[in-house]
């Protein structure tokens, strides 16, 4: 039994919308993410919407953890660089907590994992090229 709240009839243009809210997790194709009509009931859209928000999860992490502009950057150019990137990922923010206010139980895991593999792999990299950096210091002392 699926908990649900009904809003009231709103008008648009003249047709009459009833609005349903999910209160509470469920599991299932069944349901909106994001767009009115998406995954549409449908299993292979409901993967697509899964594979979607999983990347745009992975996509926050890995641009939440870009390395700072390095010295002798031009500023300006360094300022648009640092502006775009924080436009993106915060656009992918807003948007995968749309998609996880969907109250969907899939939708929230795609989420969680994206996130955490981003996280491991942005923290890979740094890792490695701290290693990498140090271990070129090394050789030239």
């Amino acid at each position: 039994m699926q908990e649900t709240m009904d809003m009231p009839n709103m008008t648009d243009n003249g047709t009459n919308m009833d609005m349903n809210m999910q209160m509470s997790f469920y599991w299932g194709k069944h349901g909106t993410v994001l767009f009115s009509g998406w995954p549409n009931h449908s299993a292979g859209m409901y993967t697509l919407a899964l594979f979607f928000v999983f990347f745009l999860s992975l996509g926050i992490e890995i641009l939440s953890n870009q390395p700072p502009i390095r010295h002798g950057a031009k500023p300006a150019l360094g300022v648009v660089v640092q502006a775009s990137v924080y436009f993106f990922r915060i656009s992918f923010l807003y948007l995968v907590m749309l998609a996880v206010m969907s109250f969907n139980g899939g939708i929230f895991i795609a989420a969680v994992l994206g996130h955490s593999l981003g996280f491991f792999l942005a923290k890979f990299r740094a890792i490695s090229m701290a290693n990498r950096e140090s271990s070129g210091l090394e050789q030239k002392v």
